[in-house]
């Protein structure tokens, strides 16, 4: 009887810790998000309000890191200015914030190709939690860890330009 009540209590106790586990949707109280700025050469995605830097993360990019997006396909992440448009709470990389590409002018040199630009370009977090992914694994994207994710997505709203450089 005495062991029955302590597996009891064990039970009720774990499904309690569970009940109070952090969620991977945080709030942020701090300065308002003003830009992204991403640098592919130096893998470092920077949240500023105005000229303050809030944040600095080191990012992965596409498997093949260097040169703009120009065809569906190509793994390269883009360049240039682009905003966030979108947001992702189910994305299969954790959590994920759209960047709007392609944007007209992106279409219209695919279109020059023959091809089609591509899309689904996002900042995103890891494959899993026990894999980062490697160096440069994405299809485009921008990828941080899930914990950086988290804040990355609490703090940047939707509408916020972001700015990836070479």
């Amino acid at each position: 009887m005495i062991s029955r009540r302590i597996v009891t209590i064990g039970i009720l106790g774990g499904l309690l810790g569970l009940a109070g586990c952090s969620s991977k949707f945080k709030r942020y109280h701090g300065p308002t998000v003003t830009r992204l700025a991403v640098f592919k050469e130096s893998r470092k995605l920077y949240i500023f309000h105005n000229e303050t830097v809030l944040a600095a993360h080191e990012v992965e990019l596409g498997f093949v890191p260097v040169g703009h997006k120009e065809v569906e396909g190509d793994g390269k992440t883009p360049e240039g200015r682009y905003f966030i448009d979108r947001r992702n709470p189910n994305s299969s990389f954790h959590l994920s914030l759209g960047i709007s590409y392609p944007n007209d002018a992106d279409r219209k040199a695919a279109a020059e190709l023959g091809e089609s630009p591509g899309g689904d370009i996002f900042i995103h977090g890891q494959k899993s939690l026990t894999n980062r992914g490697g160096d440069d694994w994405t299809a485009g994207c921008i990828s941080v860890t899930n914990d950086e994710m988290e804040d990355i997505y609490a703090m940047v709203p939707n509408g916020v330009p972001i700015d990836i450089y070479p």
